[in-house]
């Protein structure tokens, strides 16, 4: 009989430290991170000054809060087409669009770094569509891409 007591308390005990990792306090994903790509590059805009969402969601949280596979996977789609977008158009000499996308990137790097590394492969497909301008012989471009990326990683 005295084992009864000592499995409930191993029991409960199990039970709290499973609650306290399931990340239930942790705030959802922000309605606008899976919504539309075109919103994501309208707070782009901002760029290199702090860029947030309407709801004041930072990009990284975007990327941060991303929980289940739904998450992970919209946030990616959203995220990633926003990026292949601007890309192309810094691939056009838009240096404008370079800054934002290396704010993009810059962001999904900060939201992926406080996460226990599911979240990098979301930052790592972001990062693929900045790939495209190194070295592109453009220096306004690479130079904003630049600039872009040091400003996300600061406040993105």
């Amino acid at each position: 009989m005295p084992r009864r007591p000592a499995a409930l308390l191993a029991v409960a005990a199990a039970a709290a430290a499973l609650a306290g990792c399931g990340g239930s306090d942790a705030p959802p994903v922000d309605e606008a991170c899976l919504s539309s790509p075109d919103r994501v590059e309208q707070a782009l805009a901002r760029a290199p000054a702090a860029v947030t969402l309407p709801s004041g969601t930072r990009l990284s949280d975007c990327v941060s809060r991303a929980r289940t596979d739904a998450d992970l996977q919209t946030t990616g789609l959203v995220l990633t087409r926003a990026a292949d977008h601007l890309a192309g158009r810094a691939q056009a000499g838009d240096a404008r669009a370079a800054l934002a996308l290396g704010y993009l990137v810059g962001a999904a790097r900060r939201g992926a770094a406080r996460t226990n590394g599911i979240h990098a492969e979301l930052a790592h497909r972001v990062e693929s569509a900045a790939r495209v301008l190194a070295g592109a012989g453009a220096p306004a471009v690479e130079g904003a891409l630049e600039r872009g990326l040091r400003a996300g990683q600061a406040t993105g």
